[in-house]
């Protein structure tokens, strides 16, 4: 399940979680934005319990991308209380995200 999140929850949410934390910036206005969508939904799923998936909003969290240094979305940026490990920036099909979340968990 994926939870949209804001700056208020993000210490709760990412930097006190006990599991790394999955987090997708993007922007309703963005079209690579709307189709990765359904692909980070399904991969949440298959990595329950393990990885958690979140949604900020850069447009309604502005401070939060730039603490991340978001210049282009979608941005995933995969994280361990709450310190960045590694991202994918822009579009990325399914099996390229999978490796990406499986060589880090």
């Amino acid at each position: 399940m994926v939870e949209h999140i804001n700056s208020g929850d993000f210490k709760k949410e990412v930097v006190d979680s006990k599991t790394p934390v999955i987090i997708d910036f993007y922007a309703d206005w963005c079209m690579p934005c709307k189709m990765m969508a359904p692909v980070f939904e399904k991969l949440s799923g298959q990595y329950k319990g393990k990885l958690k998936f979140v949604k900020i909003n850069v447009d309604e969290n502005q401070e939060l991308a730039s603490d991340f240094n978001i210049q282009g979305i979608p941005a995933l940026v995969i994280a361990k209380k709450g310190q960045e490990v590694d991202r994918i920036v822009g579009y990325a099909p399914e099996e390229a995200i999978k490796e990406k979340i499986d060589s880090i968990i």
